[in-house]
């Protein structure tokens, strides 16, 4: 990594509308914190700054986190436009940075060690622009980008998704095995998270 820029940020996607949830997923309940609460902590502790976007219930939202003073809480004014949208608002609120993990709300148990493992593997590899973790043989998240590809994003039109500045990439992204199935998590409606709670307590 440039040494001048030694830190990763990341930047969390809760704008959406949790319409099939019925509920903001943000504050959905994993381990005695929020969803939310628990992504702020967790990438704290890698991270400078963290970006959380919110956009429905925001104002809901906010006032129901813990650990807001330790996440820059940034609005998408248009969160129906999708979850690009609300990525280039995050990585517009983004100082300098080294590298940025980004990941949508309902991916919350993730290992610790899963994100020491992303970082030291974009640090070895000098030719790498995304690090994407995998587990039984299936990509997850979160996804972790060097920052020279902020401008890519932030390029794309609206009608477009993230998925085009990846696929461009795909020769020079670095798929790292984890054993973390929590990089699968896709908590969308309350049957997934009624099985989520359910594992948690077995």
């Amino acid at each position: 990594m440039n040494p001048a820029l030694p830190q990763p940020a990341a930047v969390l996607l809760a704008a959406g509308a949790s319409s099939r949830m019925g509920r903001p997923k943000p504050l959905l309940d994993f381990h005695g914190q929020t969803f939310l609460d628990r992504q702020i902590a967790l990438y704290g502790t890698v991270c400078a700054p963290v970006v959380a976007v919110l956009g429905h219930a925001a104002s809901e939202i906010a006032a129901g986190l813990a650990q807001a003073d330790r996440a820059t809480l940034v609005l998408n004014p248009q969160p129906q436009r999708g979850q690009l949208s609300s990525l280039q608002c995050g990585l517009r609120a983004l100082p300098p940075c080294a590298s940025v993990f980004f990941l949508p709300i309902d991916s919350p148990g993730v290992q610790p060690g899963t994100l020491s493992r992303l970082l030291a593997a974009l640090q070895s590899s000098p030719a790498a622009h995304l690090v994407i973790p995998r587990y039984d043989g299936r990509r997850g998240h979160p996804v972790l980008m060097r920052y020279t590809l902020i401008p890519e994003f932030l390029a794309l039109p609206p009608t477009a998704t993230a998925r085009e500045v990846v696929h461009a990439h795909r020769d020079t992204t670095l798929y790292v095995d984890v054993d973390d199935p929590a990089i699968h998590l896709d908590i969308d409606d309350p049957a997934a998270y009624r099985a989520l709670l359910a594992e948690v307590r077995s």
